[in-house]
């Protein structure tokens, strides 16, 4: 992934940052950087910490969720009594998140869901989460969007990462189709007369936007 910020302040931020924990989410950034698996970093995961937090949410959803690293700060930000859906369409990847689970000791607030994210999230009941956080296949991103919307409870907060798709948006000449859908989705989220949006040029940019 390319910088979208310059690179010696992106370098200065994650030197700022504390280790993450409990340590295992330490143990699946080095799994991560390895295996190259996409996760959202302890950057970005500190900030989706922190929203969740300052919303007080209590019930997510999140679409797209791999080995697990972002769901466990979920976890840990909605607390005792706060519920986390984890989706991925890939059976071993949820068994692995299950390990990481049962480390991290949060195995108890989490519904792993194996299968189609759009399709899970689409069964959903209206107004039914605080948070809907979205990181599945690109191309997907304008579908989520509509999908999500009515699942959100107003207030709540609807959150995207890799908008900035490594700068390529701003490429007029980049017409691949992730980077079209991407474009597209960004038009659409400022475009939304149900939604407050903002995104933050933070790792890959992230899209952060409101149920009105």
């Amino acid at each position: 992934m390319r910088n979208i910020v310059y690179e010696p302040v992106d370098k200065y931020l994650y030197e700022l940052l504390p280790q993450s924990e409990p340590a295992v989410l330490r143990e699946m950034e080095a799994q991560a950087a390895k295996r190259d698996i996409p996760i959202v970093g302890p950057a970005v995961a500190r900030l989706l910490f922190l929203l969740a937090q300052i919303s007080g949410a209590k019930r997510i959803f999140e679409a797209g969720s791999a080995i697990g690293y972002s769901t466990i700060w979920w976890a840990l930000a909605v607390g005792e009594g706060g519920r986390v859906t984890y989706t991925d369409g890939n059976l071993k990847n949820a068994e692995e998140a299950r390990g990481y689970f049962d480390k991290a000791g949060v195995s108890r607030r989490i519904d792993v869901r194996v299968g189609d994210a759009l399709e899970i999230l689409s069964e959903e009941k209206p107004g039914s989460f605080d948070i809907i956080f979205n990181d599945v296949d690109k191309e997907d991103y304008p579908r989520v969007l509509k999908l999500a919307i009515p699942r959100l409870k107003s207030g709540g907060l609807f959150i995207t990462d890799n908008v900035l798709w490594s700068g390529r948006v701003a490429d007029a000449k980049n017409s691949e189709p992730t980077t079209k859908a991407i474009r597209e989705f960004n038009r659409l989220l400022y475009g939304s007369k149900e939604l407050f949006a903002s995104i933050i040029p933070l790792r890959d940019g992230v899209a952060v936007a409101r149920k009105l």
